[in-house]
């Protein structure tokens, strides 16, 4: 559905991969006069015709930015998903943040449009799930901890500002798993360990998004109005064995409380994160999500299939590991 112009669009985390990739692409829109991205530190990268502003969501100065140059549309995409971080100043950001940033979007009078990254982990992994999730669905088991409970919290948010500021444009987007050549995500870490960990007894089905078809997805509901929440993932399932065996990855299968072990000895000796027990969980009981309604909406479905954006990912993927790691690992496991 066709839409008045962003004008002006504030990017959040502008500094991260997907913020950068998102706000690039919108300033590549004649239509879009002003692309402005936030974060609190510098991009790495130049942002071309973006202006970058130095500022922390979590503070009162983001409603001074989106006041003073009367933004119209923001993409809130400066959601931390790493568990490497410390879980107070993860959950400041996520959650702190975004109530910062609603409350300065309710206030501005030129605001009309709010595009917020929320994650299909939202429904949570149980052994009682559904064999899809559809929009409509409660999870059997939520989330109650990590970067699942803090998106709960995020919609929670997000649903209150659609309440009072009905004239606005809100769009949701519950993202599957990204992957690409470019994704550095806990999910990626994890397929990067010497000795990949698998959960005995169980296989899960797992859904990806190519980093391209997420950008894409971001552009459409900037540039056109689609309100709503809406699943956001590639055609098509794979099985974690299929993944690990495509990806030619060694792998081992583990009681689930020796996962938390060698995730521990992947962060010391590989630059792991260690697991959160929202991947844990999604690693042992897998989660799959409807797109109907996001594919009918925009009468568009993603390029890639899960299938393959894990191809395409697979290829920049190294092979195999160093024997001492897998010794080493091997060692503490024992230990452990």
């Amino acid at each position: 559905m066709p839409s008045a112009a962003a004008r002006v669009v504030l990017v959040t985390g502008v500094s991260r991969f997907l913020g950068a990739r998102v706000a690039n692409t919108l300033q590549a829109d004649p239509g879009i006069e002003r692309v402005i991205g936030v974060d609190t530190v510098p991009p790495a990268a130049p942002l071309g015709r973006t202006e970058f502003v130095r500022v922390d969501i979590r503070t009162p100065s983001i409603a001074k930015v989106i006041s003073s140059a009367e933004v119209d549309t923001v993409i809130h995409l400066n959601l931390v998903t790493s568990p490497s971080a410390p879980r107070p100043k993860v959950k400041e950001v996520n959650v702190i943040g975004t109530m910062q940033l609603l409350a300065a979007c309710q206030r501005s009078p030129a605001m009309r449009k709010l595009v917020v990254r929320s994650s299909a982990a939202v429904y949570g992994s149980s052994p009682m799930d559904p064999a899809v999730f559809t929009e409509d669905e409660e999870p059997v088991e939520a989330p109650t901890s990590g970067y699942a409970k803090d998106a709960v919290e995020v919609e929670g948010f997000v649903r209150g500002l659609r309440r009072r500021r009905s004239d606005l444009t809100v769009s949701l987007l519950r993202f599957a798993n990204f992957l690409g050549p470019g994704v550095d995500s806990p999910f990626t870490r994890y397929l990067r360990m010497p000795v990949v960990p698998t959960v005995l007894g169980f296989d899960p089905r797992l859904q990806f998004l190519h980093e391209d078809d997420g950008t894409e997805v971001l552009r459409r509901m900037t540039v056109e109005d689609h309100p709503g929440t809406y699943n956001v993932a590639g055609d098509g399932v794979l099985l974690l064995s299929q993944v690990l065996r495509r990806a030619g990855r060694p792998s081992v299968p583990l009681p689930a409380q020796s996962i938390s072990v060698l995730g521990d000895a992947g962060r010391r000796f590989a630059g792991m994160t260690g697991f959160s027990p929202e991947t844990q969980r999604w690693l042992t009981y897998g989660r799959v999500i409807d797109t109907t309604r996001l594919i009918a909406e925009l009468s568009w479905r993603p390029k890639y299939t899960t299938e393959a954006a894990f191809a395409d990912f697979a290829q920049e993927l190294g092979r195999g590991a160093p024997l001492q790691l897998i010794d080493r690992l091997a060692a503490v496991l024992h230990r452990g």
